[in-house]
């Protein structure tokens, strides 16, 4: 992670957003390619096109995020929720699951190289401008976010 979580166990929050974006998912492969596209589209709905930068480094990373939802997170009976949001030039992607006991290894990088898989994290790590995972607030869980700072496109509002 490139940020610690705090000991208190809360994650940072930011200021009040100015675009936000929540809904549940099954926890289910199509629930996370459904949550895959709903983000590339509200990020176009926001002024960045789908061809861009940023619509596709946040597409890339809510991939990835609910991914490791599903595989990782599920709970028999259990969605998982999605947040995104844009405040202050910095949008937040926030994917929350139930499986408190399986948290995302503090460094990708330990990840066996012969294994089919394990590289999601490496890529959000790559990609996202800070990100980390804290505990549920209200009940079992995890909360795995990512932040990316973006910029206005040119002649599109935000």
């Amino acid at each position: 992670m490139k940020s610690a979580s705090p000991s208190n166990g809360h994650m940072p929050q930011p200021l009040a957003p100015e675009r936000e974006f929540t809904m549940c998912f099954t926890s289910t492969p199509r629930g996370a390619r459904l949550a895959r596209r709903l983000v590339s589209h509200r990020v176009n709905d926001w002024g960045h096109p789908y061809a861009t930068p940023v619509n596709e480094t946040l597409t890339l990373i809510a991939a990835e995020l609910t991914a490791n939802a599903v595989r990782h997170g599920h709970v028999p009976g259990r969605d998982f929720h999605l947040r995104l949001t844009l405040a202050e030039g910095v949008a937040r992607i926030e994917v929350t699951d139930s499986r408190a006991e399986k948290r995302p290894p503090a460094d990708p990088a330990a990840t066996d190289p012969l294994s089919e898989s394990g590289r999601g994290l490496l890529l959000v790590t790559a990609l996202a401008d800070d990100w980390g995972a804290t505990p549920r607030r209200a009940a079992p869980g995890k909360t795995v976010w990512a932040q990316l700072r973006v910029r206005k496109e040119r002649g599109k509002p935000r």
